[in-house]
């Protein structure tokens, strides 16, 4: 059954919809349709997660819909959506229905979704562009053109939209500044993340497998009405080393060091966290040495989220300050100048330090503008992930082998100091040992 609504005044999807329309001009039309329902098995459907940029748009959380954006015309605004239908709701559960898309998302314009293909070709009349997410929807972006073609075969030259622009780049700049609204959404998503690892640090002590702390994860999320933002990760030992381990199913050693990365979903934004401790609540030498040069680097890098610092430049300070480690550990020679000008240092740390985030856990907006790293600007939400990857190999120092360390945090930019949105869960080696305890 579809998520309910976001718990959204109807005017944020309005705001976001006219800012849209300003950007593409009264001579656009943009067409954006949800994301199907999909099979994961004979007629077993996947949990139903809204297409993103849909999302944002409308809060409408069914498929079968399309939202159509016609600037400056009569109704600049409609959304074709299914009708209510009391037999198919007795199986599949409650639909918002026209009138429900008028009383609760506010879109007064609300048609049944059978009458696009009657509709929609009037709504493009005398358009020049048509916009809507190319390499999103074969299916749907075949039907735009194919409608689009027949317009243009019609008496008048100018009847249809001549150009096709991809909606993407101004629909996810956008996307990219989050709302006041959108960031407590976030932040209440963090403290359910936070204590959902908490649970599973709790649990390790007495865990005999990785999905006991699997499960820990998922029960907080449930009772707090939320589902996973993706496939948490909990990895004991050297499962650690890879880094999207989803299995989640192999025994505990005593020894072991778990990483877990984890987050929830609520109202659409995404959480992700990530914490390492030592599954019998003690570090030893070795992972507490590895441990505080990540935690290090984390650190260092939190301090560079800042209103006009470079993207760039938290992860170029978490490098710098892990390679600095790996060379005092002499786990990588020479000096920090040629580690840093070689990358010799992706043996142990091979991805970035961290993503945008938001209605997906790999955000939407670009890195990089004409070609130059972006400058941050107030409310970009990042993740801050910096870790160690020693791999099991004849040539390091055995104390150090198999070992794998990732701290990360979701982390706003504001006026000042960088907001943790995920600090609840500790991870200062002694408060981690404290807790577990």
């Amino acid at each position: 059954m579809p998520m309910p609504p976001l718990s959204f005044k109807p005017d944020a999807f309005s705001q976001r919809r006219e800012r849209l329309m300003a950007e593409v001009g009264e001579d656009a039309i943009v067409a954006i349709c949800a994301a199907p329902m999909r099979l994961r098995n004979g007629d077993t459907p996947y949990p139903y997660r809204q297409d993103s940029d849909f999302l944002y748009l409308t809060g409408l959380c069914e498929p079968e819909a399309v939202l159509v954006l016609t600037p400056g015309h009569a109704h600049e605004v409609t959304l074709f959506l299914r009708p209510r239908d009391p037999e198919r709701e007795r199986w599949d559960g409650h639909r918002l229905g026209l009138e429900g898309a008028r009383e609760v998302l506010g879109i007064e314009h609300a048609l049944d979704i059978a009458q696009l293909d009657q509709v929609l070709p009037k709504l493009m009349m005398g358009r020049q562009a048509l916009y809507y997410l190319m390499g999103q929807n074969a299916g749907f972006e075949q039907h735009l053109n194919d409608l689009r073609s027949e317009l243009q075969h019609e008496a008048s030259a100018a009847s249809g939209p001549t150009t096709v622009l991809s909606l993407q780049p101004l629909l996810h700049e956008q996307r990219l500044i989050k709302s006041p609204e959108e960031i407590r959404w976030m932040r209440k998503a963090g403290q359910i993340s936070a204590e959902g690892m908490m649970h599973a640090m709790y649990a390790a002590p007495t865990a005999i497998n990785e999905a006991e702390l699997h499960a820990a994860l998922l029960n907080c999320y449930t009772r707090h009405q939320t589902v996973p933002a993706y496939q948490p990760i909990v990895a004991g030992g050297e499962r650690a080393l890879v880094l999207h381990y989803i299995d989640n199913n192999q025994a505990l050693t005593d020894e072991d060091l778990v990483l877990i990365d984890a987050g929830c979903e609520l109202m659409g934004y995404a959480a992700d966290i990530s914490r390492t401790f030592p599954k019998n609540g003690r570090f030893s030498a070795a992972q507490k040495a590895l441990y505080e040069i990540v935690l290090e680097a984390q650190t260092q890098a939190i301090e560079q989220v800042r209103l006009g610092q470079s993207y760039h430049d938290f992860h170029a300070k978490a490098t710098e300050v892990l390679s600095q480690g790996l060379l005092d550990l002499g786990l990588l020679t020479g000096s920090l100048d040629e580690v840093l000008e070689t990358e010799s240092y992706r043996r142990f740390y091979m991805h970035k330090t961290g993503h945008w985030l938001g209605l997906d856990v790999h955000d939407v907006g670009d890195y990089r503008i004409d070609d130059e790293w972006r400058v941050l600007e107030r409310n970009m939400v990042v993740t801050v992930e910096p870790g160690l990857y020693i791999e099991n190999a004849d040539d390091l120092p055995e104390a150090f082998r198999g070992i794998g360390i990732r701290i990360e945090d979701d982390i706003r930019v504001t006026r000042d100091d960088p907001e943790n949105l995920t600090s609840a869960v500790p991870k200062d080696i002694s408060d981690i040992e404290n807790i577990m305890r």
